[in-house]
């Protein structure tokens, strides 16, 4: 991490906060998730989320809506695995 600012005051777990930089997520969501695990642990704040379910176990009228909702050009000609390729990668 030589060369970076720092992450300032606020964020209270330095060391995730650069990993997830790294991983390529924002500096608010970074931030966020590390002082979340700062506070409660790191082992609780992986063990939430992940309500959404799987893109297999939805209808193609799900996913269509869901597509819809996103923005997603084209939905209404899409087979299920391109709806769930185009959620996928949007």
């Amino acid at each position: 991490m030589p060369g970076r600012r720092s992450p300032g005051p606020s964020v209270k777990d330095k060391e995730l906060y650069e990993k997830l930089r790294d991983e390529g997520n924002s500096k608010e969501k970074s931030a966020r998730i590390a002082n979340e695990a700062a506070r409660s642990g790191r082992s609780t704040v992986s063990s939430r989320g992940g309500h959404g379910g799987d893109y297999e176990d939805r209808t193609v009228g799900e996913l269509r809506k869901r597509a819809r909702e996103v923005g997603i050009k084209g939905r209404s000609h899409m087979r299920k695995g391109e709806l769930i390729k185009a959620l996928r990668n949007h």
